[in-house]
């Protein structure tokens, strides 16, 4: 119950940030300040999100289930990355520079040439959150393994511990706080890559959705697409914290 209660009170802060925001955002619509089709109040952003609620939800699961195949990809490749970096060092000193290339190409020139090779379907959305997605997670993994008790280690090995068995029972346990850590990254990184991929070509989708509705000029139907795609970050952001107290019940042990 302490426990609780001090996560509440700790929450009260973000809480009347947020409301203050809102307050002084509603003034200033209100006011006049700036024109109302430039910044529409609060009040009419959630009037939006309402009434396209059925809208934004379909165009959501295209978006989700974009974010889901290329943040999948992106932990199985950035995992097989940092496991070989990580044991073989040939290999480190070949893929890293390229990792890191591959995070300085901004995305939005990177999309067009996706859909122009593979098309306006899921794929080069995968493709680009893939590339997105996976630089967090080997990043974290490697430091993660490379963290490991070298003592620990050594003691393993003289006990005739094979490289399996030292990766798994060792190596493995210590990169599991940066993998969550790299995960939640990955898992934000997702959504924007869907949605930047979407604005440039597609059918379905937030991103799509969003330059239609930008293009008509709705700007509160604008903002209400910005709240939906804050709220599904949160919400992957929140399972990952719920996967990790699974994966990591040590951790909760106060």
């Amino acid at each position: 119950m302490k426990s609780k209660k001090l996560n509440i009170r700790g929450q009260i802060p973000s809480i009347l940030t947020i409301c203050l925001i809102l307050v002084l955002w509603q003034g200033i619509a209100v006011s006049g300040i700036v024109p109302g089709y430039m910044l529409p109040s609060p009040v009419a952003v959630v009037k939006a999100l309402i009434a396209d609620f059925s809208l934004l939800a379909m165009h959501a699961r295209y978006t989700v289930v974009e974010a889901f195949w290329g943040l999948a990809g992106g932990i199985v490749i950035g995992f097989l990355c940092a496991v070989f970096m990580d044991h073989f060092d040939f290999i480190y000193k070949a893929l890293y520079p390229i990792i890191i290339i591959t995070q300085t190409i901004p995305t939005v020139a990177i999309a067009p040439l996706l859909i122009l090779w593979l098309g306006y379907e899921m794929a080069p959305k995968v493709v680009l959150i893939i590339i997105v997605t996976f630089f967090p997670i080997s990043i974290g993994l490697l430091d993660g393994f490379r963290s490991a008790d070298p003592d620990t280690i050594r003691l393993m090995k003289s006990m005739g511990a094979t490289r399996i068995q030292i990766f798994r029972h060792i190596k493995l346990p210590s990169a599991m706080g940066q993998f969550f850590s790299s995960l939640r990254i990955s898992v934000s990184y997702s959504i924007v890559g869907a949605v930047i991929s979407e604005w440039l070509g597609g059918f379905y989708g937030l991103g799509v959705y969003m330059t239609r509705v930008k293009s008509a000029y709705a700007f509160d139907r604008m903002f209400a697409v910005i709240i939906a795609i804050s709220a599904l970050s949160l919400i992957l952001m929140w399972f990952v914290d719920i996967l990790q107290k699974i994966c990591m019940p040590w951790e909760n042990i106060k």
